[in-house]
């Protein structure tokens, strides 16, 4: 039992939630010999690969992670959303999650909650005991509540995300010692506020490894020459963890958890110039620089990641496919997804979602139409002003993936089974015995009382 477990008279359980963005479960259980503390988790208590969600994007993946429902829900389905009855886009933000935070629901029960840099929640909640918000959010000073916490976290020059223009460089060096720079103030204050023991749910992200995951993945996948760099970093995060779980008093349960997958990219795929070089897309310009540049003929468009959208009359502004036309189009266009190839002849796409399929929910106006999944190694994007060639090669050598997400429980009574992000919510919630409804998730608790 912890201090503030004595201070408030009661033995209410707890938990302590830390996410290892786009770590994937196989690097963590292929290098056990490496990863003392992972192993010791995946021993005393249980870990396993999940699934990711539709689609395999941070943006999407943590508001789903953290509210236990999907986009049609959450209203959040990648970097960039589109309006309704528009062609303009916009980056959704914390405040566009339309689903309750587990959060909310922590301190809707009476309990108190600490939140530390959770992607995809700025600005930061003014109701929980304290937070910072995570990725997107503009800097500290706009992105911590209330004035301690944002007053402590400057005076360690606590960094809310790496420099990520620092990975496209060839010399690695500047990005790496950047990386861990940011991962040790994350650590810095993770330990802080676990050691204050007055939250009955700690909440706290490690982005890093997203970050260093897309510079360097390939390096350790075919033993290049950043190789034992990027082991050296997963070393360092695996002790970094160690600490924080020594550091937890016997009440409280421990959860590691990742949003997605990673594995060696080769090529990139430029979605909107497939499109358009195969008669879907054409534009109104012959620089377009967004959306609204889309031509009067065109069939279809895609946003990131792998997210494609008929352009529907009715729906969008300059609609062409009456919706008569509309499941024989998405069928259409399903097929030729299908049936797309990479330079070497080899298949594209491993599989395509529908909307009707992939989501469900009051917020589903802007949910794409089709979401492709890709193969290994081909990551989809989808710019309207990029490359003038389909399948091209950046400085980024790492992909997501919407298998091999990880998971970790620290807890005897857990049981990882065909799992997936949408339990994350349910199962936390059993543990802090806060009640919930079932039929409020999409996934269901891992945990059986």
């Amino acid at each position: 039992m912890g201090l503030f477990d004595r201070l408030r008279g009661d033995d209410q359980p707890r938990v302590a939630v830390v996410g290892i963005d786009g770590v994937p479960y196989s690097l963590l259980s292929q290098n056990s010999d490496e990863f003392e503390t992972f192993g010791a988790i995946a021993e005393e208590g249980t870990a396993g690969a999940i699934d990711s969600i539709i689609p395999p994007d941070s943006n999407a993946c943590w508001p789903a992670l953290t509210t236990g429902v999907n986009p049609g829900e959450t209203g959040v389905y990648g970097a960039i959303d589109r309006e309704i009855d528009a062609y303009d886009t916009y980056i959704p933000m914390g405040r566009d999650t339309q689903a309750t935070r587990l959060w909310t629901r922590v301190h809707d029960a009476g309990r108190q909650a600490t939140v530390l840099n959770v992607p995809v929640t700025f600005p930061p909640d003014r109701d929980i005991q304290r937070m910072v918000s995570g990725f997107l959010s503009p800097g500290v000073d706009r992105a911590a509540y209330p004035d301690e916490i944002r007053e402590y976290l400057t005076d360690i020059d606590y960094r809310i995300d790496v420099d990520a223009k620092l990975g496209h460089r060839d010399d690695k060096s500047a990005f790496l010692d950047d990386a861990h720079e940011t991962m040790d103030k994350r650590f810095e204050a993770f330990e802080h506020y676990i050691e204050l023991d007055d939250w009955d749910l700690f909440f706290g992200v490690f982005m890093t490894p997203d970050r260093v995951n897309h510079f360097l993945f390939e390096e350790y996948e075919h033993n290049g020459e950043g190789h034992e760099a990027f082991m050296d970093f997963y070393r360092k995060l695996d002790g970094y963890i160690g600490k924080l779980r020594a550091k937890l008093p016997d009440d409280v349960t421990l959860i590691l958890v990742s949003d997605h997958g990673f594995t060696t990219l080769s090529h990139e795929v430029n979605c909107n110039e497939w499109l358009r070089e195969t008669g879907w897309l054409d534009y109104r310009t012959e620089t377009p620089d967004g959306l609204d540049d889309i031509g009067d003929e065109t069939r279809a468009y895609s946003l990131i990641p792998g997210r494609f959208y008929l352009n529907l009359a009715g729906r969008e502004p300059r609609g062409t496919i009456p919706e008569t036309e509309y499941e024989a189009t998405q069928a259409e266009l399903k097929k030729a997804l299908l049936e797309m190839t990479g330079p070497d002849g080899s298949s594209v796409i491993k599989r395509v979602e529908t909307k009707e399929s992939a989501f469900r929910g009051n917020h589903d106006e802007i949910a794409p139409d089709l979401v492709a999944i890709p193969h290994d190694g081909f990551d989809l994007k989808a710019s309207f002003n990029g490359p003038d060639d389909v399948f091209t090669k950046t400085a980024r050598n790492g992909m997501h993936t919407f298998e091999d997400a990880s998971l970790f429980i620290d807890h005897p009574d857990a049981q990882i089974q065909d799992a997936d992000l949408y339990d994350i919510a349910p199962t936390l919630l059993t543990l802090l015995d806060i009640d919930y409804d079932r039929g409020e998730f999409d996934g269901a608790t891992l945990v059986r009382p």
